[in-house]
């Protein structure tokens, strides 16, 4: 990739438009199509993408957004670390406003507790050897994109031998996710954009299974518009020819064996868990890691007392159907009324990958259903 203009190109854009018109009269029918990626679901709502494709194709919002899929159970026990004397909490940005059953992060930092924001795993590791007198807790989330730094950070605490630093592991895998909504009987689904961020990590080879077992075809894609737009027409051609195979549109970047060095890092720290709770999914089994054994003195579900209570989301807010793909933003009844980005309810309108934050910065209440099949030209800006 030379220039990022090269996949923002006008024409290209409008050649696929056309080509991806053409395979959905083939088709013929109503085609439902997840990305899973929440940063897919952010780039198709800047550049317009759903408003370019034909009417009988649907994009369906997947549950990839590590912040959203935190259930509130999680966040309170990450506020509960931080109010324990001479702690210091580290998080990412998109964390702090998540809303908890009482309160936030940043509220409860507002409050007393010494909670900072951190860019990296790297800068929490920092912060303990800055304070040899606090203990400092890197609250770790992520799916597999995350996981590395959180790993290769515990690995060089351990040869620095930094004895006041932990991690609050709720690192989450995406395959048991996209198995739970395959499984789920209210989203009946003919397509998948594969996640690019995890990809990198993980490799294509993973999602085997959703072509052999399910008979669903997937295309990983990248980011930008041109990559969304050829990842569709993909998909497409799969179906007009009747194959469900895993490909690659994001071949600059994933491997089809993942990163190796990554995964080893992340399997020599972590063990999958028995089971993780995941807003909106409940409980899934073998679908988030913990700290290994090994490495239990970096694990802060260990060195402190924590709730570790179940806590049902707030009643108006409809994320978790969101996040299972079964509703859009615009149809829970609090969307950008009582639940903005300012005033957040749930998960999905906090964080930067969330589909609510999408849906409110981009489209508002416009994004309401098609009464028209008549679809505008394609224009790409930056």
């Amino acid at each position: 990739m030379k220039y990022v203009d090269e996949f923002r190109e006008p024409e290209k854009a409008e050649a696929l438009r056309q080509e991806i018109a053409k395979l959905s009269q083939q088709i013929n029918k109503h085609i439902k199509i997840m990305e899973v990626c929440g940063g897919h679901t952010h780039s198709i709502f800047k550049y317009g993408i759903e408003e370019i494709l034909p009417a009988n194709i649907e994009l369906i919002h997947g549950p990839g957004c590590p912040v959203c899929v935190m259930p509130k159970g999680r966040l309170d026990d990450a506020i509960a670390i931080s109010q324990h004397p001479n702690v210091i909490l580290a998080t990412f940005g998109d964390t702090m406003r998540v809303p908890g059953s009482q309160t936030s992060l940043l509220q409860a930092k507002a409050q007393g507790a010494d909670i900072r924001m951190v860019y990296s795993p790297l800068d929490s590791l920092q912060i303990a050897k800055n304070h040899p007198d606090k203990q400092v807790v890197f609250f770790a989330l992520g799916f597999e994109t995350t996981a590395p730094s959180t790993a290769f950070t515990i690995l060089q605490a351990e040869v620095e031998n930094i004895t006041n630093f932990s991690m609050f592991c709720n690192h989450v895998l995406v395959i048991p996710a996209l198995q739970a909504l395959l499984n789920n009987p209210e989203l009946q689904l003919d397509g998948f954009i594969g996640p690019g961020h995890v990809s990198m990590v993980i490799g294509t080879d993973p999602y085997e299974f959703i072509a052999q077992q399910y008979h669903k075809p997937i295309v990983v894609s990248g980011f930008e518009p041109l990559d969304i737009l050829q990842s569709i027409w993909m998909l497409l051609q799969q179906l007009v020819e009747n194959r469900c195979e895993v490909e690659n549109q994001y071949n600059r970047l994933v491997q089809k064996a993942g990163n190796q060095i990554a995964l080893e890092a992340i399997n020599k720290v972590f063990a999958v868990r028995d089971k993780f709770a995941w807003r909106g999914l409940d409980e899934i089994p073998n679908s988030g890691f913990r700290i290994r054994d090994e490495y239990a003195q970096f694990d802060a579900e260990l060195k402190f007392t924590i709730p570790n209570c179940k806590v049902a989301d707030h009643k108006a807010c409809q994320c978790g159907e969101i996040l299972k793909g079964v509703l859009k933003p615009w149809q829970c009844k609090v969307f950008g009324t009582a639940c903005t980005p300012e005033t957040p309810i749930g998960t999905c309108m906090v964080s930067s990958e969330g589909a609510c934050a999408a849906y409110y910065k981009y489209g508002r209440f416009s994004k309401m259903p098609k009464q028209t099949t008549e679809k505008p030209k394609v224009t790409i800006s930056s």
